[in-house]
């Protein structure tokens, strides 16, 4: 791709990412309820077990990521939903730009609600579960781990915008696909808090990657057919 034209995909990409934050900014309505959802999720989780369990250590990399997995869905869901709303969907269609740049766009965005959460709620299970999340190795899986669930939740979002019963079709197709991410964000998020060698779960670090090539690649490819469908 030409630079001038890199740069052009860019600043629309920044556009349509500024669009939706300034969006939200105003309604609220997306980061509120992954926030409240995700507080809720944390402090029902630490009083349910501590009745059950005498150590957090072994729960929490799963109470973690299916936290973040379920709100970060809610945000998914209301992302591709809101332009449904008055057929807002249409401008953007009309908007003189490749349709991979709007996925990019909505994925960016995703990633940007689904971090602004998890930077919330990693402090909090640090000290409810007196458990060390504040460390760099954690904060590299959550973010990997984001960024490819925002990737492929925006893709099927996309997919599901245009049934009546979205909500629940998104998490219904969006879960079995994200499963292998969400098997392996655990795993690797339980190596650092139990300071395993790196090389012992690399692997799982490589399926991350993996993950986040495959629905990024696919998504920009398969948008455009998805939303004009």
């Amino acid at each position: 791709m030409p630079p001038l034209t890199m740069r052009v995909a860019i600043d629309q990409i920044a556009a349509i990412v500024r669009k939706d934050i300034i969006l939200e900014l105003r309604t609220r309505e997306a980061i509120t309820a992954m926030l409240i959802f995700a507080v809720m999720a944390i402090v029902m989780f630490n009083f349910a077990l501590r009745l059950r369990v005498d150590t957090f250590r072994p729960l929490t990399p799963g109470i973690l990521w299916v936290t973040l997995v379920f709100a970060g869905t809610l945000g998914l869901s209301r992302s591709m939903s809101s332009e449904q709303i008055n057929q807002c969907i249409d401008g953007l269609l009309l908007a003189p730009c490749d349709r991979s740049v709007i996925f990019a766009g909505k994925a960016i965005t995703n990633v940007i609600f689904t971090l602004f959460v998890a930077a919330l709620i990693l402090p909090l299970m640090a000290i409810l579960f007196d458990e060390s999340l504040m460390q760099p190795g954690v904060w590299m899986v959550a973010a990997l781990g984001v960024i490819g669930y925002a990737g492929a939740g925006t893709l099927i979002a996309t997919m599901a915008a245009s049934t009546r019963a979205r909500e629940v079709f998104l998490p219904i197709l969006l879960f079995p696909v994200a499963l292998p991410l969400l098997v392996a964000s655990v795993i690797a998020t339980s190596g650092f808090l139990d300071r395993l060698p790196l090389t012992e779960f690399t692997a799982w670090i490589g399926v991350q990657g993996a993950f986040i090539v495959i629905f990024w690649t696919a998504g920009t490819l398969l948008f455009e057919y998805l939303v004009e469908s």
